[in-house]
C-alpha cells in the first residue's frame, strides 16, 4: 500500500520516493488483508453451515409432520432452543436491551419465532419440504416491499416487476397443487404466511444488531416466541408422554442446529452484512431442502414447482437490481 505525502503543494520526487520507501517497510500494514480475509472466511463459513442446517429444518419438520401437532413441535423446539441459547448467553454478562428495543424483540419474537414456526409447521404436513423452502424465498420481496415503508427506501420499477413476477410463481405452485400434486393450496399459503413473518423478523432483527450481541437478540426472541406457543403446552405435554424417542430427538435436533446454532449464526452474518444481499443467499436453501428430502424422504416436489420457483427466485433477483441511473451516479 502506498502512503501519500501529506503536505500540500508540490511535492518533489525524493520525498514521495523515501514516504513511499518507509511506508514499504512498516510492519503494521502487512498483517490487514490476511485480517480482512479471516474475517471473510469465517462470514462466509457461517453462512455456509446456516443454510444447511435451515435446509435440515424443512425435512425434519416434514419428518415429524404426521406424529406431532404444528403448536407441540413449535413449542418443543423453541423451549429446546431457549435453554440451548441460554447457555451461550449467560456464559459472560449479557448485554441486554433498552427500553426502546422492546417493541422490535417483541415483533421479532411473535412473528418470526412463533407465527412463523406454526405457519410453517401446518404448510408442510399439506406440500413437501421442498415446495415449502421455495416458497419461503418470496421473503426477500417483501422485505424491499416493506423496506419502502418502514425503511424509506425507493419504490423502484424493479421492484414493482418483481413482485409480480414472484407472486406469479407462487400461483403456477399453487396450480400445480390443485391439479394432483401431493398437497394442496392451503398448505401453499400456509407457506407464504411463513414467508411474511420471515420478512417481518428480518426488518426487525437488523436494526437491533446494531446496538446488541446476535446471541442476546436471539435468545430473547425465542423466549418471546415461546410465550407465544404457550397455549399449546397441553399438546406438547402429550406429545412428550407418548412420543418415540427417536421423535423427541428430532424435536430437540430442531431446537438446537437449525434455531440456537443457525439463527446465531444467522444474527453472527446478518450484524456484517447488508440484510437485502444477504437474503439472496438463501436461494440455496430449497435445493439443499429438495436434495436432503430425495435422498432421506424420497420426496420430490410435483414439475410446477421447479417453474414456480424459479419464477419466486427471479422475482427476488428483480427486486434487487438498481435503476440505471443509481447505478451510474454508483
Amino acid at each position: 500500500m502506498t502512503t501519500h505525502p501529506t503536505s500540500t503543494g508540490t511535492t518533489t520526487g525524493t520525498t514521495t520516493g523515501t514516504t513511499t520507501g518507509v511506508a514499504s517497510t512498516l510492519p503494521s500494514t502487512a498483517p490487514a488483508p490476511t485480517r480482512r480475509t479471516a474475517s471473510r472466511l469465517m462470514v462466509f463459513g457461517a453462512m455456509a453451515a446456516t443454510l444447511v442446517l435451515w435446509a435440515s429444518a424443512f425435512v425434519a419438520i416434514r419428518h415429524l409432520g404426521h406424529d406431532v401437532p404444528p403448536g407441540a413441535l413449535s413449542l418443543g423446539r423453541l423451549l429446546v432452543a431457549s435453554v440451548a441459547l441460554g447457555f451461550l448467553v449467560f456464559r459472560r454478562k449479557p448485554t441486554w436491551p433498552r427500553r426502546g428495543d422492546w417493541g422490535l424483540l417483541l415483533l421479532c419474537g411473535v412473528a418470526w419465532f412463533g407465527i412463523y414456526n406454526l405457519a410453517l409447521n401446518d404448510a408442510e404436513r399439506r406440500i413437501d419440504a421442498g415446495t415449502a423452502a421455495l416458497l419461503v424465498q418470496i421473503g426477500p420481496i417483501i422485505v424491499a416491499v416493506l423496506a419502502t415503508f418502514f425503511l424509506g427506501e425507493r419504490m423502484t420499477p424493479w421492484l414493482l416487476v418483481g413482485m409480480v413476477v414472484g407472486f406469479g410463481g407462487v400461483a403456477i405452485i399453487a396450480r400445480g397443487f390443485s391439479n394432483g400434486g401431493t398437497g394442496d393450496r392451503v398448505g401453499v399459503w400456509l407457506a407464504v404466511v411463513a414467508a411474511v413473518t420471515y420478512a417481518i423478523g428480518v426488518l426487525a432483527q437488523k436494526p437491533l444488531l446494531r446496538r446488541l450481541p446476535g446471541p442476546e437478540v436471539t435468545f430473547l426472541a425465542c423466549v418471546i416466541g415461546v410465550a407465544t406457543l404457550l397455549p399449546w403446552t397441553g399438546e406438547l405435554v402429550d406429545v412428550v408422554r407418548d412420543a418415540e424417542p427417536s421423535t423427541l430427538l428430532w424435536i430437540a435436533y430442531l431446537g438446537i442446529f437449525p434455531t440456537a446454532v443457525a439463527f446465531s449464526l444467522w444474527a453472527f452474518v446478518l450484524a456484517r452484512s447488508d440484510a437485502g444481499k444477504l437474503t439472496l443467499t438463501t436461494f440455496l436453501v430449497p435445493f439443499i431442502a429438495t436434495l436432503i428430502a430425495w435422498v432421506l424422504l424420497a420426496e420430490v416436489p410435483p414439475a410446477l414447482t421447479f417453474l414456480g420457483g424459479a419464477l419466486c427466485i427471479t422475482g427476488v433477483l428483480f427486486t434487487r437490481r438498481k435503476p440505471r441511473a443509481a447505478t451510474a451516479r454508483s
